[in-house]
């Protein structure tokens, strides 16, 4: 990856920062990916939401390190990985960059830990890669329709005019930062849980070169979430549903997820919204270490 451009604004204590060159032959349509690494133990992959990166498990990584190795990876064209000009943001490419983490580091025993599009992206790399996932615990699982549109009505007009024809790209590279923090607390209960810091560090990844391409596709590749779901029943790992009680889904998509996976457990955590990872890393934690 290019040494220039912007650097992270956040440091996570004990992690160090690892870059995948793109596969041989794959130049054209692979980017470097970024990411952190972090403890001992058993490999575990951290999967972020979207429009975030890996400092989104900020909180949680130190509190796993004693257990596990964790790799908490940039997913493509997303905080640090680099930018492909016309590259796809559809499911099936950012599971390939997931994909790309396990096999270019040669990872096995591993446990998936995805929060939103990354517990999406955690399953259906499990049923991809079964030979090398131990376990998946899938976070408030991203794959209906609305979105993050449901949060609030800010929301809904601004994924509107991202995904509108012709000015869309010219809304998504502009970003606020009140409008910025009011959409991203449409994930919490607790807005205390949305770090100042955190906030502004996304605002500087949302002004790289680019970026507001990667921004719009990612909201365009919703409804390839939602198809993925029907790869859930081809995961051989055993795996654990969680959501927070106040999560943009609503009681029937937990459900249809449920008898997608009837053999999974499944957690709800009270007063929690859509960002476990920021509200709760304590309760993520626990639930990882229990089975370390």
């Amino acid at each position: 990856m290019p040494s220039t451009g912007p650097r992270p604004t956040i440091h996570i204590p004990g992690t160090t920062s690892h870059t995948i060159a793109p596969r041989a032959g794959h130049g054209s349509d692979e980017g470097t990916l970024r990411y952190l690494r972090a403890g001992t133990g058993a490999p575990l992959v951290l999967l972020h939401t979207v429009r975030t990166q890996a400092e989104h498990f900020r909180s949680l990584i130190p509190l796993i390190a004693d257990q596990y190795t964790v790799y908490a990876l940039d997913l493509p064209g997303m905080g640090y990985s680099e930018i492909v000009p016309g590259a796809s943001y559809d499911e099936p490419a950012m599971r390939a960059g997931v994909k790309r983490l396990l096999t270019e580091l040669d990872l096995h025993d591993v446990t998936l830990v995805g929060e939103s599009m990354g517990a999406v992206l955690a399953l259906t790399t499990a049923a991809d890669l079964p030979e090398r996932v131990r376990r998946v615990v899938a976070v408030n699982a991203y794959d209906f329709r609305g979105g993050i549109a449901r949060s609030s009505l800010l929301a809904r007009v601004v994924v509107s005019g991202v995904l509108a024809p012709g000015v869309g790209a010219v809304v998504a590279g502009v970003e606020p930062k009140p409008v910025v923090r009011r959409i991203l607390e449409g994930g919490v209960v607790d807005k205390t849980a949305l770090r100042e810091d955190y906030v502004d560090e996304l605002l500087q990844v949302g002004r790289r070169p680019g970026y507001p391409t990667v921004a719009r596709a990612v909201y365009q590749s919703m409804p390839s979430l939602i198809a993925a779901r029907s790869r859930y029943p081809e995961v051989k790992a055993p795996v654990h549903l969680v959501y927070g009680e106040k999560d943009w889904s609503r009681p029937s998509d937990r459900q249809a997820d449920k008898e997608l996976l009837p053999a999974a457990d499944f957690t709800q955590v009270p007063g929690a919204g859509h960002f476990i990872a920021l509200e709760r890393p304590d309760l993520l934690a626990d639930l990882l270490n229990a089975v370390a």
